[in-house]
């Protein structure tokens, strides 16, 4: 086959053989239409040819048994010629438009980390070279196959992978009223959960006692099969899997261009804070700690927040973090149920989420770059799109 390489192993499959392998010996001895069992094969190699030449050289030693036990030896070559084709596998792949399977992955989200983060795990598992089609649309991906088994294999696989929720349908195309054929085009419509690493969310009551008594006022550290969340004040880790967080939904706060730098004035590490009754289990990752920040946009004015957070283990004097001011959070219109209801007392000024570091420095020592999905584009991007 021209497009994918393959070559036909009859009557009807396609393997995969490099040049000058053992595959591609096995099925070029299977071509010989002399018979090889009446003589004894001892040897067989190729010769090299020029990759581009659409031909293929075998030496061959046989040995055969003559009159009074003589035996005799004879090396031969054997030429090949190389007929390019399609499969039929390419043949549905260059139609565009015949599948028999789509899902379609959406994330609610302005900034997709989880995407990102979900299209490597596709690329290092592979999942993505049974597709006939990748189509990028405004909020996510569709995948496009050719059976419905390939089609479920990657709704299993993103189950496990990020936490979702699936829905499927099917429409009849055609029905052969004879043989009784039906023949269906099935759609899988999968849902991740629109939380991301470094949001800050607010929990329900309800899901927060479950939690372990938690404050509802959370960071997200990371987004992998649960959602991971830590209280800053306390450093009570929690993880919340698909199911309980359908039950239990809840939003971000605050989108990633709402993100502001401080400067860290003074900080101070906190010795174990005695556990709450019902309290879970805590982060061993992080150091908890109080600091003074102030804006570095405002540092001409004597303006500072007091803080908790759980940066404890990398933060010092005179350092740039990055955070969200939850101080007039009462005021402001969030439109969040939870976030409404709260007591003013209990939400802190300052939410730090992560540390500042200068980008220029970093870009330089890096030298590699990530993989992507080849996808088709629907329209010209524009810059907030991109």
């Amino acid at each position: 086959c021209f497009l994918c390489h393959r070559y036909l192993q009859p009557p009807g499959t396609w393997v995969q053989c490099t040049l000058e392998s053992r595959e591609l010996l096995a099925l070029c001895l299977k071509k010989i239409k002399a018979s090889l069992s009446r003589v004894r094969l001892i040897d067989a190699g190729f010769i090299w040819t020029e990759p581009h030449s659409k031909r293929l050289k075998l030496k061959l030693t046989v040995q055969k048994e003559v009159m009074n036990g003589a035996v005799l030896q004879q090396v031969f070559v054997v030429e090949y010629i190389v007929q390019s084709q399609m499969c039929e596998d390419c043949h549905r792949i260059e139609a565009k438009d015949f599948w028999k399977a789509v899902v379609q992955v959406r994330q609610k989200t302005q900034h997709k980390k989880t995407f990102y983060y979900l299209e490597q795990l596709i690329l290092k598992h592979r999942l993505h070279q049974n597709t006939l089609r990748i189509k990028e649309i405004h909020d996510g991906l569709d995948f496009y196959y050719s059976s419905k088994q390939q089609a479920q294999k990657m709704v299993d696989f993103l189950q496990c992978t990020v936490p979702s929720r699936a829905k499927s349908s099917q429409r009849l195309i055609s029905h052969d009223i004879h043989s009784n054929v039906y023949n269906y085009k099935s759609t899988f419509s999968v849902e991740i959960v629109p939380i991301c690493k470094d949001n800050v969310v607010c929990l329900s009551p309800k899901l927060a006692q479950s939690l372990g008594n938690m404050s509802q006022i959370c960071v997200c550290i990371r987004v992998t099969s649960t959602i991971h969340l830590i209280d800053p004040s306390t450093l009570q880790i929690a993880e919340i899997d698909g199911n309980t967080y359908w039950r239990h939904p809840f939003h971000s706060l605050f989108h990633p261009k709402q993100l502001e730098e401080f400067i860290i004035m003074d900080i101070n590490r906190v010795q174990e804070k005695k556990k709450g009754a019902g309290a879970g289990a805590k982060s061993n990752k992080h150091t908890l700690a109080e600091a003074w920040v102030q804006k570095t946009s405002e540092l001409n004015t004597d303006h500072q927040y007091f803080c908790s957070t759980h940066l404890g283990h990398i933060l010092n004097p005179g350092d740039l973090v990055l955070g969200f001011v939850l101080f007039d959070l009462a005021n402001c219109n969030l439109n969040d149920e939870f976030a409404n209801k709260m007591n003013p007392h209990n939400i802190p000024d300052v939410v730090l989420i992560k540390k500042s570091y200068d980008r220029t420095k970093r870009q330089r020592r890096r030298n590699w770059k990530l993989k992507e999905l080849e996808r088709d584009r629907e329209g010209p991007d524009t810059d907030d799109e991109r």
